[in-house]
């Protein structure tokens, strides 16, 4: 039998060409993004608009969800409040709990939770519906057919997005206050007038733009994601998979991210 012999820096020169590979495959990857991102912005707002898939893509992404989002931002409230009360009861300010709660929920809970339930509900649907028709072929019928996929698929559902998710983070810090009074009022026996002056006395015109811009951003993070993991999915149904798990785990990485950028810059006009 013949030895193979391995030559000194063999193992080495290996290593290195396969970290400058994957080097190279993401920022591959992060042109191609950056094109995708592009592409919206270039075709989104040339006519024709597709109106009326995007108010269809507003009721899938907004309307089906309010169930869920329903009972995560009551929980929400309600745990909050509870687990805030005995660090303010040790210094007797448990009056400052609706000032406490309000902060908590306008400035982070409300976008931050909205967004990562929609990036679990919404952003593997998307990413699942995508990759299915690109995998069947069915985006590829529709450029043979003459109608324009990227803008009929794409477009509307980071659109949709980017409109349902400020309206259900709302939402949620609505139903975030119900569920504080409720744990105040039965502990404490505030009056929800009462309950309503503490909870918005803390809160500025600031504290309500950066939830907006927060829940804008989370909203076409999540749309965007969504739409490249499924536009791009690989072929079969392990494709469709993996589609739909790279858009959940890529979009509530990104969340986080932009959550900490947005932080920072609203905090230097604070």
């Amino acid at each position: 039998m013949e030895s193979v012999t391995t030559r000194p820096g063999q193992p080495v020169r290996k290593k290195r060409n396969k970290l400058l590979s994957r080097i190279s495959a993401f920022f591959a990857e992060f042109y191609q993004i950056n094109l995708f991102i592009l592409r919206f912005f270039k075709e989104a707002f040339v006519p024709p608009f597709e109106f009326k898939e995007i108010v269809r893509q507003c009721y899938e992404v907004g309307v089906r969800s309010f169930t869920l989002i329903t009972v995560t931002g009551f929980i929400v409230g309600v745990i909050f409040t509870k687990q805030s009360r005995p660090s303010l009861a040790d210094f007797g300010a448990t009056s400052w709990l609706p000032s406490l709660v309000s902060i908590a929920i306008m400035r982070a809970l409300a976008p931050l939770v909205t967004a990562l339930i929609a990036s679990g509900k919404v952003g593997s649907s998307i990413g699942a519906e995508l990759g299915s028709m690109r995998v069947t072929e069915q985006i590829d019928a529709m450029e043979v057919s003459g109608t324009n996929p990227f803008k009929y698929l794409v477009c509307t559902r980071v659109i949709a997005t980017t409109i349902a998710i400020p309206i259900l983070a709302t939402y949620t810090a609505v139903i975030g206050l119900l569920g504080g009074y409720l744990n105040v009022s039965e502990n404490e026996g505030t009056s929800y007038t009462a309950f309503v002056q503490a909870f918005f006395q803390p809160l500025s015109f600031l504290d309500f733009t950066a939830s907006l811009i927060k829940s804008v951003v989370f909203g076409f993070t999540i749309g965007i994601v969504g739409c490249y993991q499924g536009f791009n999915a690989g072929a079969g149904t392990e494709g469709v998979g993996k589609a739909a798990n790279g858009a959940v785990v890529t979009a509530m990485f990104l969340v986080f991210i932009e959550e900490i950028v947005i932080v920072q810059i609203v905090g230097n006009f604070r």
